[in-house]
């Protein structure tokens, strides 16, 4: 890489991508970003020297994009261009890219894949699974689990494939309709034991063989107040200014660390390949230890907000210390402060989302703390698109600042949208220490 004339290739247009942008454009580095997004997110155009929209998954499109524009390093947002092979593209072109290949990538993609890493390589915070592909053996399974237990649809899914008994399924006839249901529609699924306790979300950055752990933060994906309602990608998160978590200890996020240590390092054995980029793993603290809910192969969405916000390392260090294998030899450092990111959504989302009116951002006061997802600019308006809409963090000496600043914030963007107003709030974070207090006695 020519650090004279870098040019970073930005893939993805939500606000996963905007957080990127706009990290990228904190750095002190001399640089050029191009960006090749589904849609035209304004906050995206704004920061980028060249935005092109195009089909993101289509890895002949993202890499031609890219070579003709000189890249020197890519950098891929979301996980569908993951899955479809768009890193492997751009690396056979030469340029190097933060996002695992495709093999890679099934720690996302493939439940299946990962469930079986985990025990062939002796990984622990493994819970009990099966795999099936109809409904045989579903039955005398969940009878095995009892009340305990998860249905997880196969592939991406957007946090909206799983189904938890006692939140979405109420019986096992509940569980084998639900079953039923991914069979027809051609899916296959994972049925995996109940893990009891509170989850929480360690992200690394890992250059293949190291790795750079990020502070933890705790997503909320169900829709409405008090977790009730449907799941969804995600509708807001928070840290601590401590890098720890109110409900948490620390051998919980020594042991989360070590997990995702032990994952890659398996990668490796398996693929014979490094895994580069960001990985995230959806933890659960339990009675007596950390349980793996899943991996990701990029950063989450609320949470990546929170993340950025808080680093103080120059990101573009961190992305060619990733491609370049020297992960190892930068340190890696976030703000000791709290941050509270909330979404707003359309009325009606996730599932019958509101489309097509005007987003208001005039009275925003603090652009700089609002990221753009799914909306679009169509003449002078800003329009949404049916999806997550936009987002603000609050950063604070405590969550409870926090908190009140990114209720303010949010409050600020006009249109027919909700949000979460619990979200960081102490009445929801104390209601999880005493869950954890309860379980741990």
């Amino acid at each position: 890489m020519n650090n004279q004339n870098l040019t970073i290739l930005l893939v993805g247009s939500g606000a996963r991508e905007h957080a990127i942008a706009k990290s990228i454009s904190k750095s002190k580095r001399s640089f050029k970003l191009l960006a090749f997004g589904s849609s035209m997110n304004p906050g995206i155009t704004a920061l980028a020297d060249t935005y092109t929209s195009g089909n993101i998954n289509d890895p002949e499109a993202v890499a031609n994009y890219g070579k003709s524009n000189n890249a020197s390093l890519a950098v891929v947002g979301p996980e569908a261009p993951l899955a479809a092979g768009v890193a492997d593209k751009l690396w056979s072109l030469g340029i190097p890219v933060v996002g695992p290949k495709m093999q890679l990538a099934m720690l996302e993609t493939s439940k299946q894949f990962t469930r079986n890493l985990m025990v062939d390589y002796e990984v622990p915070g493994c819970p009990r699974f099966k795999y099936f592909s109809d409904l045989k053996g579903v039955t005398d399974f969940l009878e095995t689990l009892q009340e305990n237990y998860v249905v997880k649809a196969h592939g991406l899914m957007g946090g909206k494939g799983v189904k938890v008994a006692g939140d979405h399924l109420h019986s096992h006839d509940e569980a084998l309709e639900y079953c039923q249901e991914l069979c027809d529609a051609g899916s296959t699924f994972v049925i995996e034991e109940k893990c009891i306790g509170e989850e929480f979300s360690v992200f690394s950055f890992c250059d293949g063989t190291s790795l750079k752990h990020m502070p933890p933060v705790q997503d909320h994906k169900r829709a409405y107040v008090d977790d009730k309602g449907p799941n969804t990608g995600g509708m807001g998160s928070y840290s601590d200014g401590d890098h720890s978590l109110p409900f948490i200890r620390q051998t919980d996020i020594d042991e989360a660390q070590q997990i995702n240590q032990l994952v890659v390092e398996a990668l490796k054995k398996k693929t014979g390949e490094g895994y580069k980029g960001i990985l995230y793993g959806g933890y659960m603290a339990t009675a007596n230890e950390v349980k793996v809910i899943e991996f990701n192969a990029r950063f989450g969405d609320p949470e990546v907000m929170n993340l950025l916000t808080l680093l103080e390392t120059d990101i573009i260090d961190i992305f060619e210390a990733i491609c370049n294998e020297t992960l190892d030899d930068l340190e890696v450092s976030f703000q000791k402060l709290a941050s509270v990111c909330k979404y707003v959504v359309p009325n009606g989302y996730p599932d019958n989302p509101e489309k097509g009116f005007e987003v208001d951002l005039k009275e925003v006061e603090k652009p700089n703390q609002l990221f753009l997802g799914a909306v679009d600019q169509k003449e002078d308006q800003l329009v949404a698109t049916g999806s997550r809409t936009a987002a603000v963090v609050g950063v604070a000496t405590s969550i409870e600042k926090a908190e009140q600043e990114a209720e303010t914030l949010v409050n600020q963007i006009k249109g027919n949208l909700f949000h979460r107003p619990d979200i960081g709030t102490n009445q929801l974070i104390e209601k999880r220490v005493t869950h954890m207090k309860a379980l741990r006695g």
